[in-house]
């Protein structure tokens, strides 16, 4: 029976994909790391700490990764309050979170982005209101392919995993939620890159293909 769902944000919300990896390819450009399209690709849906911990091991990268970490955050949160992000809602998710939310379904978002930003994306786009609980990312010790911030969201909303169907746009986010034993909904956006969502219960391309019924139908 369906009675949440949980969002993934960068991706399947905001579409703040290519934002993220023009920053942190010249993020490391500037440490004299040339990285390539893949591995930007590699670490969409993955936490900050988890990225800059792979990176530093494999570049050698001086700072510390927690130094990496507020660099790129602070980086991206001026980034972010100070362009005109309006028109990076995701076509047809808005209105997807209104249908859900009408019909008394939990919603949550859970990305592997820190606070300030979920904050900062749910008011941009007027939709805190619909939302039982936000959570990021460092709410949880491991990040995404493992399943705990899925399972601490459902946690937070009061339900059980089985009752949960979770949209996400990476390979590495649709790993967690059939890790935390969810359905999911693989959403292909063509600024993830080359995402292999095949181990999804369903992939769309289009908000306009799922709606509450076809949700519902998913959890029976």
């Amino acid at each position: 029976m369906l009675k949440a769902v949980i969002f993934d944000m960068d991706g399947v919300i905001f579409d703040s994909e290519l934002v993220h990896a023009k920053l942190e390819k010249s993020l490391l450009k500037e440490m004299g790391v040339d990285l390539t399209h893949e591995e930007i690709e590699s670490f969409v849906g993955t936490s900050s700490y988890y990225m800059w911990e792979m990176l530093k091991g494999k570049y050698g990268l001086s700072k510390t990764v927690e130094e990496l970490v507020k660099i790129e955050r602070d980086s991206y949160f001026e980034l972010l309050v100070s362009e005109n992000h309006e028109d990076n809602i995701v076509k047809g998710v808005k209105e997807l979170i209104q249908e859900l939310h009408k019909n008394k379904v939990k919603l949550a978002v859970a990305s592997s982005s820190p606070v300030n930003v979920i904050d900062t994306v749910v008011d941009m786009y007027d939709i805190r209101q619909y939302f039982n609980a936000l959570v990021s990312g460092d709410y949880v010790e491991r990040s995404k392919p493992n399943p705990d911030i899925f399972l601490y969201a459902a946690e937070k909303l009061g339900v059980k995993p089985e009752e949960c169907i979770v949209i996400e746009d990476s390979s590495n986010g649709v790993l967690a939620a059939k890790r935390a034993e969810m359905k999911c909904i693989g959403y292909r956006n063509v600024n993830s890159g080359k995402q292999d969502l095949s181990p999804a219960d369903l992939v769309i391309s289009d908000y306009s293909e799922i709606s509450y019924e076809k949700l519902k139908e998913l959890c029976i």
